[in-house]
């Protein structure tokens, strides 16, 4: 019995010594380019771990205005908060039907939402040039969003029904005594209950888009259209004709973590209930 429990500390103090030095290798390096964007070209080579003497501020007016940044960031936010909204707009309905109701077929149907997970996008690429070509909406921020949505939703379901399928069927039941519809149940018991699911779900789809890099680069060909990850791109591509800016790479990877860490600071806490609250049955 001793040594079972010794075993256990020890596998425990394992673990968090691995994600404690993940996190601080995570933190150190956020740190580091955060900083060395404020430096000079000559100072960031020169002292590469030194404290930036006289900030440079200008690195992201440059990076904003003459990389376009400002342009490429208002493109991704509109990209990312459509595509996020949409999502919530299919699937928590669809994932509240698989949870909560019984019909032949139902269970297949979940499974074939959860095979979609499975599917390699790099396989994709060609059929969806393809359709989004046939639709008029190539080279479209709309057509990016639209992909976005179709190739989330398998993930989107699969959290929510598993989240849905948690919650006590007494309280959907006292509901349907009162007199509340099937929508009624759904919209004013079932989902508040389910909010820290669907900001989970919202959190989750909002980072890995606002990331995301290959769907746009092989849908996005205009520079107007263009997203931060490709604006990364285009600015690491530009470096090797002008002589390697890279305290303004440096505030372009700046300008495009801020966003993601300001989520996680202020819904970091919702979302691990969400996932712990979906994770109990």
């Amino acid at each position: 019995m001793a040594q079972r429990k010794l075993k256990r500390g020890l596998g425990r103090a394992l673990a968090y010594a691995v994600v404690g030095a993940w996190s601080l290798a995570t933190v150190f390096f956020v740190v580091w380019i955060c900083l060395a964007s404020l430096k000079k070209t000559r100072d960031l080579f020169g002292q590469p771990w030194s404290l930036p003497r006289d900030p440079a501020w200008g690195n992201y007016v440059k990076t904003w205005v003459s990389s376009h940044f400002g342009d490429y960031f208002l493109n991704s936010l509109w990209v990312v908060s459509v595509s996020v909204l949409m999502l919530l707009v299919v699937c928590v309905p669809a994932a509240y039907v698989l949870a909560r109701a019984r019909f032949r077929g139902r269970e297949a149907l979940t499974n074939f939402f959860i095979l979609g997970m499975g599917v390699p996008i790099p396989l994709l690429f060609v059929p969806l040039v393809v359709i989004i070509t046939a639709l008029r909406l190539g080279d479209s921020l709309s057509g990016l969003s639209l992909v976005y949505v179709a190739l989330s939703v398998p993930f989107t379901i699969y959290v929510l029904t598993g989240f849905f399928a948690s919650l006590p069927r007494e309280i959907e039941s006292a509901a349907t005594i009162d007199g509340c519809s099937d929508f009624q149940t759904f919209w004013h018991v079932m989902m508040p209950l389910a909010m820290p699911g669907i900001a989970t779900v919202a959190i989750l789809n909002f980072v890995g888009l606002w990331n995301e890099y290959q769907l746009s680069l092989v849908l996005i060909n205009s520079p107007g259209n263009r997203t931060l990850s490709l604006g990364i791109y285009a600015l690491i591509s530009s470096m090797q004709y002008s002589g390697g800016d890279w305290p303004g790479l440096f505030a372009g990877i700046t300008i495009v973590m801020v966003p993601t860490i300001i989520l996680f600071v202020l819904m970091s806490e919702r979302m691990i209930s969400g996932i712990t609250m979906g994770g109990v049955k």
